[in-house]
């Protein structure tokens, strides 16, 4: 590099990283807003003048009303089992999918893929009438069966995974099969094992996604009993948290912490799966 390129670089990079700090910035002020107002009392949340933090902090009736007004504890519990069913579904019917798509051959299997193209194109609102009917039929609304099942087939998961089963050697495959595995075995004992930082990026996503779901949910349960997180704290705020925005902030932030927190413990593996599959 020349002088003159070394002495260009240095504006642009400043540039980049200004602008990288200021999109930041953007995406991160409703997340610290949120925060300022659940540690607040009402009087201080109406107030003209701005201010961060609380003159008299009221974390503890906030987080607490929120706990208890909003059974807030049953709506994350929901979104654990909805969540946790809705991935390990996705994981059993995606990888032998993706193991199919990658490394079997056999008529129609670049039709196939396609197919799953189209369906990474469709949002799943579009089948919201469908579903709807159909779980209506089956009788399979307002249970738990309502919120997992629509999910259980992920085009992403199929794409994600076959991206990834494509980067490893035949060879591989060619030494399970003369050992006797069966091909169900190789997806399970070998593939999976290798694809850890796929799966790690696919859990997250799967998780976040299905955790923050509003739309399916309003539609398919009734009972407060099955409600998932984002959905209960939507009846908080039609009910007990109408005017109180305190409180409201409070579930908001707990209902996001989980998220946060799984994000920072798997980092690493989570860029590290999506890097992989995309760079294969």
């Amino acid at each position: 590099m020349s002088r003159a390129d070394h002495r260009l670089s240095w504006p642009v990079a400043m540039a980049r990283h200004a602008l990288l700090l200021a999109g930041s910035g953007l995406m991160l002020l409703p997340f610290v807003w949120m925060i300022s107002l659940s540690l607040k009392p009402p009087e201080e949340i109406f107030r003209s003048s701005f201010s961060l933090l609380p003159q008299h902090w009221y974390v503890i009736e906030n987080y607490a009303k929120a706990l208890t007004a909003a059974a807030l504890p049953r709506y994350m519990a929901n979104g654990v089992l909805v969540c946790a069913s809705i991935l390990a579904l996705q994981i059993l019917i995606c990888a032998p999918c993706a193991y199919a798509l990658a490394k079997l051959e056999f008529a129609g299997r670049d039709l196939l893929f396609r197919l799953v193209l189209v369906g990474l194109l469709i949002p799943h609102q579009v089948l919201a009438v469908p579903l709807f009917i159909l779980g209506y039929r089956v009788g399979l609304l307002n249970s738990y069966a309502a919120l997992i099942f629509p999910f259980v087939v992920s085009p992403f998961g199929i794409f994600l995974f076959r991206q990834f089963f494509r980067s490893i050697p035949d060879e591989i495959v060619h030494a399970a099969r003369l050992d006797g595995l069966s091909e169900l075995a190789i997806v399970w004992r070998i593939m999976l094992p290798m694809a850890m930082p796929t799966i790690v990026a696919f859990s997250i996503l799967s998780v976040v996604a299905h955790w923050n779901d509003l739309f399916w949910p309003l539609i398919a349960v009734k009972s407060p009993k099955l409600m998932p997180p984002a959905l209960g704290v939507v009846i908080f705020r039609g009910g007990e948290a109408s005017t109180e925005y305190g409180p409201l902030m409070a579930g908001a932030v707990l209902v996001i912490l989980p998220l946060v927190l799984a994000f920072i413990v798997v980092q690493r593996w989570f860029i590290e799966g999506l890097t992989s599959t995309s760079l294969k």
